[in-house]
Protein backbone atom coordinates (compact mmCIF):
# COMPACT_ATOMS: atom_id res chain seq x y z
CA UNK A 1 0.00 0.00 0.00
CA UNK A 2 1.46 3.30 -0.95
CA UNK A 3 2.80 5.64 2.22
CA UNK A 4 0.53 8.30 1.86
CA UNK A 5 -2.66 5.99 1.88
CA UNK A 6 -2.07 4.24 5.26
CA UNK A 7 -3.99 5.24 8.29
CA UNK A 8 -3.12 4.41 11.72
CA UNK A 9 -4.97 1.30 11.31
CA UNK A 10 -3.61 0.39 8.85
CA UNK A 11 0.17 1.09 10.63
CA UNK A 12 -0.98 -0.64 13.65
CA UNK A 13 -1.96 -4.11 12.18
CA UNK A 14 0.88 -3.94 9.67
CA UNK A 15 2.96 -3.89 13.01
CA UNK A 16 0.91 -6.85 14.58
CA UNK A 17 1.11 -9.15 11.23
CA UNK A 18 4.94 -8.28 11.42
CA UNK A 19 5.11 -9.68 14.66
CA UNK A 20 2.98 -12.83 14.42
CA UNK A 21 4.88 -13.66 11.06
CA UNK A 22 8.31 -13.31 12.38
CA UNK A 23 10.39 -16.86 12.28
CA UNK A 24 11.99 -15.32 16.20
CA UNK A 25 10.69 -12.10 18.25
CA UNK A 26 11.50 -9.41 16.01
CA UNK A 27 13.21 -6.13 17.60
CA UNK A 28 12.08 -2.34 16.77
CA UNK A 29 14.43 -1.60 13.78
CA UNK A 30 13.86 -5.33 12.50
CA UNK A 31 9.95 -4.44 12.14
CA UNK A 32 10.43 -0.83 11.33
CA UNK A 33 11.84 -1.78 8.10
CA UNK A 34 9.74 -4.51 7.28
CA UNK A 35 6.57 -2.52 7.16
CA UNK A 36 8.45 0.34 5.57
CA UNK A 37 7.86 3.18 8.72
CA UNK A 38 9.93 5.49 10.23
CA UNK A 39 11.58 4.08 13.68
CA UNK A 40 9.98 6.12 15.72
CA UNK A 41 6.79 6.12 14.58
CA UNK A 42 6.72 2.19 14.45
CA UNK A 43 7.89 2.45 18.22
CA UNK A 44 4.64 4.91 19.21
CA UNK A 45 2.31 2.81 17.15
CA UNK A 46 4.20 -0.43 19.26
CA UNK A 47 3.50 1.46 22.54
CA UNK A 48 -0.47 1.53 22.02
CA UNK A 49 -0.42 -2.10 20.47
CA UNK A 50 1.32 -3.28 24.03
CA UNK A 51 -1.12 -1.02 25.95
CA UNK A 52 -4.00 -3.18 24.28
CA UNK A 53 -2.83 -6.04 24.20
CA UNK A 54 -1.98 -7.04 20.37
CA UNK A 55 1.95 -7.25 21.21
CA UNK A 56 4.05 -8.39 24.35
CA UNK A 57 7.39 -6.48 24.67
CA UNK A 58 9.82 -8.69 26.23
CA UNK A 59 13.20 -6.48 26.13
CA UNK A 60 13.96 -5.09 23.36
CA UNK A 61 11.64 -8.04 21.24
CA UNK A 62 7.79 -7.85 20.74
CA UNK A 63 5.79 -11.22 20.27
CA UNK A 64 2.08 -11.78 19.90
CA UNK A 65 -0.11 -10.30 22.53
CA UNK A 66 -2.80 -12.37 24.71
CA UNK A 67 -5.26 -10.19 22.36
CA UNK A 68 -4.18 -12.31 19.41
CA UNK A 69 -4.11 -15.34 21.25
CA UNK A 70 -7.84 -15.37 22.06
CA UNK A 71 -8.38 -14.29 18.53
CA UNK A 72 -6.78 -17.20 17.02
CA UNK A 73 -6.41 -21.23 18.57
CA UNK A 74 -3.51 -21.38 16.12
CA UNK A 75 -1.65 -17.88 17.05
CA UNK A 76 1.78 -17.74 15.80
CA UNK A 77 4.43 -19.72 15.68
CA UNK A 78 5.90 -17.24 17.79
CA UNK A 79 3.83 -16.79 20.23
CA UNK A 80 4.85 -16.53 23.93
CA UNK A 81 2.96 -20.00 24.87
CA UNK A 82 4.95 -21.65 21.79
CA UNK A 83 8.13 -20.77 23.07
CA UNK A 84 7.73 -20.97 26.73
CA UNK A 85 6.14 -24.64 26.01
CA UNK A 86 9.29 -26.73 26.11
CA UNK A 87 10.46 -25.27 29.62
CA UNK A 88 7.42 -26.01 30.93
CA UNK A 89 7.14 -29.27 30.19
CA UNK A 90 10.22 -29.99 31.80
CA UNK A 91 9.35 -28.08 34.64
CA UNK A 92 6.60 -30.17 34.90
CA UNK A 93 8.71 -33.45 34.05
CA UNK A 94 10.71 -32.63 37.09
CA UNK A 95 8.67 -31.58 39.49
CA UNK A 96 5.61 -33.85 38.73
CA UNK A 97 3.51 -31.20 38.78
CA UNK A 98 1.11 -29.08 36.85
CA UNK A 99 3.00 -26.01 35.38
CA UNK A 100 0.93 -23.05 33.71
CA UNK A 101 2.24 -19.80 31.89
CA UNK A 102 0.29 -16.87 33.10
CA UNK A 103 0.66 -12.84 31.52
CA UNK A 104 -0.67 -9.77 33.14
CA UNK A 105 -4.03 -7.98 32.26
CA UNK A 106 -5.52 -5.20 33.30
CA UNK A 107 -6.15 -6.14 36.97
CA UNK A 108 -5.70 -9.57 36.93
CA UNK A 109 -3.44 -12.46 35.28
CA UNK A 110 -5.14 -14.59 32.78
CA UNK A 111 -3.72 -18.28 32.04
CA UNK A 112 -2.83 -18.90 28.47
CA UNK A 113 -0.77 -22.31 28.67
CA UNK A 114 -1.08 -25.35 31.32
CA UNK A 115 1.02 -28.76 31.37
CA UNK A 116 -0.70 -30.89 33.46
CA UNK A 117 0.28 -34.50 34.50
CA UNK A 118 -2.96 -37.27 34.61
CA UNK A 119 -2.19 -38.18 38.17
CA UNK A 120 -3.11 -34.14 38.98
CA UNK A 121 -6.18 -34.62 36.51
CA UNK A 122 -8.90 -33.56 39.63
CA UNK A 123 -7.29 -30.40 39.94
CA UNK A 124 -9.02 -27.78 37.53
CA UNK A 125 -6.63 -26.36 34.55
CA UNK A 126 -8.05 -22.87 35.13
CA UNK A 127 -7.05 -22.79 31.19
CA UNK A 128 -8.16 -19.39 29.34
CA UNK A 129 -8.87 -18.10 32.66
CA UNK A 130 -8.39 -14.46 34.70
CA UNK A 131 -7.31 -14.70 38.07
CA UNK A 132 -7.26 -11.98 40.68
CA UNK A 133 -3.82 -11.41 42.76
CA UNK A 134 -5.32 -12.07 46.20
CA UNK A 135 -6.33 -15.54 45.49
CA UNK A 136 -3.25 -17.39 43.21
CA UNK A 137 0.45 -17.39 43.18
CA UNK A 138 1.13 -16.36 39.43
CA UNK A 139 -0.40 -13.20 40.06
CA UNK A 140 0.65 -12.24 43.52
CA UNK A 141 4.21 -12.77 41.51
CA UNK A 142 3.19 -10.56 38.87
CA UNK A 143 1.92 -8.05 40.67
CA UNK A 144 5.16 -7.97 43.19
CA UNK A 145 7.44 -7.33 40.26
CA UNK A 146 5.54 -4.36 39.39
CA UNK A 147 6.50 -0.70 39.85
CA UNK A 148 4.97 -0.32 42.90
CA UNK A 149 2.23 2.85 41.33
CA UNK A 150 1.25 0.15 38.60
CA UNK A 151 -0.17 -1.87 41.23
CA UNK A 152 -3.10 -0.32 41.88
CA UNK A 153 -6.10 -1.82 39.39
CA UNK A 154 -4.56 -5.24 40.81
CA UNK A 155 -5.18 -4.43 44.40
CA UNK A 156 -8.56 -2.75 43.86
CA UNK A 157 -9.93 -6.05 42.52
CA UNK A 158 -8.78 -7.53 45.65
CA UNK A 159 -10.04 -4.48 47.82
CA UNK A 160 -13.13 -4.70 46.21
CA UNK A 161 -13.85 -9.05 46.66
CA UNK A 162 -13.22 -7.90 50.04
CA UNK A 163 -9.30 -9.04 51.08
CA UNK A 164 -7.55 -6.65 53.57
CA UNK A 165 -4.89 -4.77 52.29
CA UNK A 166 -3.06 -3.43 55.31
CA UNK A 167 -1.86 -5.18 58.25
CA UNK A 168 0.43 -8.90 58.78
CA UNK A 169 -2.32 -10.70 56.98
CA UNK A 170 -3.10 -8.08 54.28
CA UNK A 171 -2.31 -8.53 50.64
CA UNK A 172 0.23 -5.43 50.61
CA UNK A 173 2.33 -7.74 53.29
CA UNK A 174 2.16 -10.45 50.51
CA UNK A 175 2.73 -8.20 48.31
CA UNK A 176 6.28 -6.71 49.67
CA UNK A 177 7.66 -10.29 50.64
CA UNK A 178 7.43 -11.91 47.30
CA UNK A 179 8.75 -8.83 45.60
CA UNK A 180 11.65 -9.17 48.20
CA UNK A 181 12.11 -13.32 48.06
CA UNK A 182 10.84 -13.65 44.08
CA UNK A 183 8.82 -16.44 45.08
CA UNK A 184 5.24 -16.67 46.51
CA UNK A 185 2.94 -19.94 47.63
CA UNK A 186 -0.68 -20.12 48.16
CA UNK A 187 -2.12 -22.45 50.08
CA UNK A 188 -5.49 -23.14 49.59
CA UNK A 189 -7.31 -19.75 48.87
CA UNK A 190 -9.26 -21.05 45.65
CA UNK A 191 -9.27 -24.60 46.57
CA UNK A 192 -8.69 -26.79 49.35
CA UNK A 193 -6.55 -28.66 49.11
CA UNK A 194 -4.24 -27.09 46.15
CA UNK A 195 -1.30 -25.13 46.36
CA UNK A 196 0.42 -22.92 44.08
CA UNK A 197 4.23 -21.63 43.78
CA UNK A 198 5.05 -19.01 41.51
CA UNK A 199 7.42 -16.78 40.04
CA UNK A 200 7.81 -14.03 37.29
CA UNK A 201 9.83 -13.83 34.33
CA UNK A 202 11.48 -9.95 33.95
CA UNK A 203 13.25 -8.68 30.95
CA UNK A 204 13.50 -5.36 32.04
CA UNK A 205 12.47 -4.09 35.78
CA UNK A 206 9.00 -3.28 36.73
CA UNK A 207 7.79 -4.82 33.88
CA UNK A 208 7.49 -8.26 34.30
CA UNK A 209 6.53 -9.89 30.66
CA UNK A 210 4.72 -13.35 32.71
CA UNK A 211 4.63 -15.86 35.32
CA UNK A 212 5.15 -19.58 35.83
CA UNK A 213 3.27 -21.52 38.36
CA UNK A 214 3.42 -25.14 39.94
CA UNK A 215 0.68 -26.49 41.33
CA UNK A 216 0.08 -29.45 43.14
CA UNK A 217 -1.52 -30.83 46.35
CA UNK A 218 -0.93 -28.31 49.55
CA UNK A 219 1.19 -31.68 50.93
CA UNK A 220 3.88 -32.06 48.34
CA UNK A 221 4.75 -28.17 48.04
CA UNK A 222 5.47 -28.58 51.95
CA UNK A 223 8.63 -26.69 54.11
CA UNK A 224 11.01 -29.83 52.83
CA UNK A 225 10.34 -29.68 49.39
CA UNK A 226 10.05 -25.68 49.03
CA UNK A 227 13.25 -24.51 48.58
CA UNK A 228 13.85 -27.32 45.78
CA UNK A 229 10.68 -26.58 44.33
CA UNK A 230 11.90 -22.94 44.36
CA UNK A 231 15.18 -23.60 42.45
CA UNK A 232 13.50 -25.75 39.82
CA UNK A 233 10.96 -22.75 39.22
CA UNK A 234 14.03 -19.95 39.60
CA UNK A 235 16.03 -22.28 36.65
CA UNK A 236 13.01 -22.62 34.39
CA UNK A 237 11.65 -18.50 34.74
CA UNK A 238 15.41 -17.87 34.35
CA UNK A 239 15.86 -19.73 31.21
CA UNK A 240 12.44 -18.84 29.91
CA UNK A 241 13.52 -15.26 30.07
CA UNK A 242 16.84 -16.00 27.77
CA UNK A 243 14.87 -17.53 25.30
CA UNK A 244 12.40 -14.19 25.35
CA UNK A 245 15.64 -11.93 24.93
CA UNK A 246 16.99 -13.16 22.10
CA UNK A 247 20.46 -13.92 21.65
CA UNK A 248 23.34 -11.70 22.34
CA UNK A 249 20.81 -9.86 24.54
CA UNK A 250 21.67 -8.58 28.26
CA UNK A 251 20.50 -11.48 30.50
CA UNK A 252 17.17 -10.96 31.97
CA UNK A 253 16.85 -9.10 35.43
CA UNK A 254 15.95 -11.12 37.98
CA UNK A 255 12.40 -9.98 40.29
CA UNK A 256 14.22 -10.10 43.64
CA UNK A 257 17.21 -9.31 44.96
CA UNK A 258 18.21 -12.24 46.41
CA UNK A 259 17.49 -15.88 45.21
CA UNK A 260 18.26 -19.64 46.70
CA UNK A 261 21.62 -20.96 44.67
CA UNK A 262 21.71 -24.29 45.48
CA UNK A 263 22.10 -26.43 42.52
CA UNK A 264 18.84 -28.31 41.88
CA UNK A 265 19.61 -32.57 41.96
CA UNK A 266 18.72 -34.92 39.29
CA UNK A 267 15.03 -35.57 40.53
CA UNK A 268 12.60 -33.86 43.31
CA UNK A 269 12.44 -37.02 45.20
CA UNK A 270 16.16 -38.11 45.30
CA UNK A 271 16.55 -34.06 46.61
CA UNK A 272 13.38 -33.83 49.06
CA UNK A 273 15.53 -37.20 50.66
CA UNK A 274 18.65 -35.09 51.11
CA UNK A 275 16.84 -32.75 52.70
CA UNK A 276 15.42 -32.88 56.13
CA UNK A 277 14.73 -29.60 57.59
CA UNK A 278 12.66 -26.48 56.42
CA UNK A 279 14.08 -23.42 54.98
CA UNK A 280 15.79 -20.28 57.21
CA UNK A 281 13.42 -17.36 57.65
CA UNK A 282 10.42 -18.70 56.08
CA UNK A 283 6.96 -17.03 56.72
CA UNK A 284 3.53 -17.52 56.40
CA UNK A 285 0.80 -15.14 55.89
CA UNK A 286 -2.86 -15.28 54.97
CA UNK A 287 -3.01 -18.34 53.32
CA UNK A 288 0.51 -17.18 51.38
CA UNK A 289 3.73 -18.68 52.22
CA UNK A 290 6.87 -16.76 50.89
CA UNK A 291 10.53 -18.07 52.02
CA UNK A 292 13.14 -14.78 53.14
CA UNK A 293 16.08 -15.76 51.41
CA UNK A 294 18.23 -13.14 53.86
CA UNK A 295 19.87 -15.89 55.79
CA UNK A 296 21.23 -17.82 52.31
CA UNK A 297 23.16 -16.88 50.10
CA UNK A 298 22.23 -14.08 47.53
CA UNK A 299 22.69 -13.37 43.79
CA UNK A 300 23.42 -9.76 42.03
CA UNK A 301 20.48 -9.65 39.68
CA UNK A 302 22.22 -9.52 36.00
CA UNK A 303 21.58 -6.27 34.16
CA UNK A 304 18.33 -5.69 31.88
CA UNK A 305 18.05 -4.61 28.85
CA UNK A 306 16.69 -0.47 28.72
CA UNK A 307 13.31 0.54 27.41
CA UNK A 308 15.57 2.99 25.12
CA UNK A 309 18.31 1.05 24.07
CA UNK A 310 16.58 -1.02 21.02
CA UNK A 311 17.77 -2.21 17.81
Amino acid sequence: MPAETRTAVDKALDLVEAVARADRPPRLTDLAEEVGLHRATAYRVLVDLVRRGWVLRAGDRYLPGTAVLRLSSSAARNSLGALARPVLDRLSERTGMMVNLQVPEADRSRVIDVVRPDRLAMISRLMGEALPVHRFAGPLALVAALEPADRAPYLRTAEADGHPLDGPDGLLADVERTARTGFAVEYGRNEQPVASLGRAVVTRPGAPVCAVTLVGLGAEIDENRLGLLQELLREATDELGRILSGPGSPAPSSPSAAVPTASAPPSIDAARAASESPTAGEHRAGGLHVTDPTESATATPSPAPSPEGQS
